[in-house]
């Protein structure tokens, strides 16, 4: 596929420090480092020649990894309780197109590490209400999560982690902060963690000074102290550990876990926004605690919320004003939500409605049709005036240069868009059908790398201009057969009924005119056109010679494009 120049530099490593008293896997990475309290340190290794907006400093930045053309993520999963929604939705797909730009345009490898949360209250209250495990309930939903991704798109992480097979790991790291003076156990058998041995050091994403703490026992410190480790209550789940029966605190899973997979530092960090603080705040603190460095996590990337139109709270199940996401595939395709997402920057908040689903749907259709049209005229089956394919070189270097440089400033896949749609424009421009025409020099060539690269570009997003079902493939080849010859057949009638005659009658000899008994057939043609349509079957006359696509149904309100010709 086409890609652009790459731009990355290398511009050096500092020397890993000799490991501490506690390891996870271990790790090359540069040591983290950086100067006192919350400012930020830039990072050395490779300069990916991209900028992203850090939460962390609050503007855009250079990203730069620590490795050479390797990016280390760790995103925080779901807590599997009930179905994903709509909003969960949103999340994942903005990231996916994200890493998708990453590795499929700028050749940088993700290694990307995904979390599921599968012990906590509200799986534990759902399993009392339904009278099932809590292990049971986590399974149930974790499985429908992750089917829920597969129908959107979204490529798997290259790790599932679940916080119940890795308590070992989460007690161990407890440990490693309690050692290291940031955490105590209180005699009731919980463990906080100690913000007042960190100073100044707390509130990356929000002045935290009085920000109000957990709710918690009566032994805590500070008020602002948060639970490392929760002491067991009555028919709760649990584990043992040095401070007696319990389980984990919620944030202290994704620090752990983290580290388990990437060691003491992390290129990139993603969440929702809602998840900035208290979560990935506390993140920040206990890890940076554990490894006694500056600077865990390099970059924070945190996605808007999504809102139902003309409602300012996000989507949420506590709301109860959800959309789940199998609920919404009945009318809409997973590359419409992509393109939905596409549309507005994946930092801000985005509104949905029927309107804005629309809207990505017209999107997708305005390029659908100008691919098939462009394919129509490179194989003779569109007649057009005189192509100026001089300006459409042009235009298509342009928009390459366009996209790249919109993608590569934080991601901005509306800009990208808006440039891939003004190229549609003006190949459209250049394909507009006549019935006849001048022989003329045509320019298929063109055209051939417009469709080439508008493929490739909305490949990169996760969207694909060939949608073909496995439950469709076994027959799609009869099926594109019959209409093939139907096509052909209709033409054969069509062109037969279209013949004109000198028409004697009218007093100028060189006017002609059809067959007057031949229009029957004329009418039977567009009559057929007609009818398979609703079946999915298009044909559109082109003067002289047809075309045709098949449009599967695939969903209420939504069409699945097979086939063409």
């Amino acid at each position: 596929m086409w890609r652009p120049p790459l731009r990355a530099l290398r511009v050096g490593f500092r020397a890993a420090p000799s490991p501490g008293s506690f390891t996870f896997i271990s790790s090359s990475r540069p040591a983290c480092c950086g100067s006192s309290g919350k400012t930020w340190t830039r990072p050395t290794g490779f300069d990916t020649g991209l900028k992203t907006f850090n939460s962390l400093t609050k503007q855009k930045e250079p990203l730069i990894l620590a490795r050479d053309g390797v990016a280390t993520w760790y995103s925080c999963g779901p807590t599997v309780y009930d179905h994903a929604h709509l909003g969960h939705a949103c999340s994942y797909v903005r990231f996916d197109i994200l890493q998708r730009i990453l590795s499929r345009l700028f050749g940088v490898t993700v290694i990307h590490a995904m979390v599921i949360t599968d012990i906590d209250d509200k799986i534990i209250k759902r399993s009392w209400e339904e009278n099932v495990s809590a292990a049971a309930v986590a399974r149930l939903y974790e499985d429908e999560f992750k089917k829920d991704m597969l129908s959107l798109k979204v490529t798997p992480p290259a790790a599932y982690l679940r916080v119940t097979e890795n308590v070992h790991h989460i007690i161990a790291f407890i440990e490693g902060i309690i050692s290291n003076g940031h955490a105590y156990a209180t005699k009731e058998g919980d463990v906080y963690f100690d913000l007042q041995s960190i100073g100044d050091r707390y509130g990356h994403f929000v002045g935290a000074v009085n920000v109000q703490g957990e709710v918690g026992g009566s032994e805590k410190r500070d008020p602002r102290d948060f639970a490392l480790w929760k002491r067991s209550r009555p028919q709760e789940p649990f584990w043992d550990s040095p401070w007696g029966r319990g389980r984990p605190g919620w944030h202290i899973e994704c620090s752990t876990i983290a580290s388990c997979v990437f060691g003491r530092q992390l290129d990139i960090h993603s969440g929702g926004i809602d998840l900035a603080f208290p979560h990935h705040e506390n993140e920040i603190a206990q890890s940076e605690a554990f490894h006694q460095c500056d600077q865990w996590a390099n970059y924070f990337l945190h996605s808007g919320h999504l809102h139902l139109k003309g409602s300012p709270e996000k989507m949420s199940k506590s709301l109860k004003n959800y959309i789940t996401i199998k609920d919404f595939l009945q009318s809409y395709s997973a590359d419409e939500f992509r393109m939905f997402c596409l549309l507005v920057k994946y930092r801000s908040a985005i509104d949905y409605s029927d309107s804005s689903m629309s809207e990505a749907r017209i999107s997708l259709e305005t390029i659908t049709t100008f691919v098939h049209n462009a394919e129509a005229y490179m194989k003779g089956q569109l007649q057009c005036l005189p192509v100026q394919d001089e300006l459409l070189w042009e235009r298509l270097a342009e928009t390459k240069a366009a996209v790249v440089k919109s993608l590569a400033d934080d991601f901005d896949t509306p800009r990208a868009v808006s440039a891939i749609m003004n190229l549609v424009y003006h190949g459209n421009c250049q394909l507009q059908p006549v019935s006849t025409c001048p022989e003329a020099v045509r320019r298929p060539a063109v055209f051939g790398a417009m469709v080439a690269f508008i493929r490739d570009i909305l490949d990169v997003f996760g969207i694909s201009l060939l949608h073909t079902e496995a439950s469709t493939e076994s027959s799609s080849g009869n099926l594109h057969t019959i209409v093939e010859q139907l096509n052909h057949f209709r033409s054969e009638v069509r062109t037969f009924a279209l013949a004109r005659q000198d028409d004697s009658t009218s007093g100028a000899p060189n006017r002609r005119a059809l067959y007057p008994e031949r229009m029957p057939l004329l009418k039977a043609c567009d009559a057929l056109r007609d009818d398979l349509a609703p079946l999915g079957v298009l044909i559109k006359d082109r003067g002289a010679t047809s075309t045709w696509e098949i449009r599967l149904k695939q969903r209420k309100g939504s069409t699945q494009e097979d086939s063409s010709s």
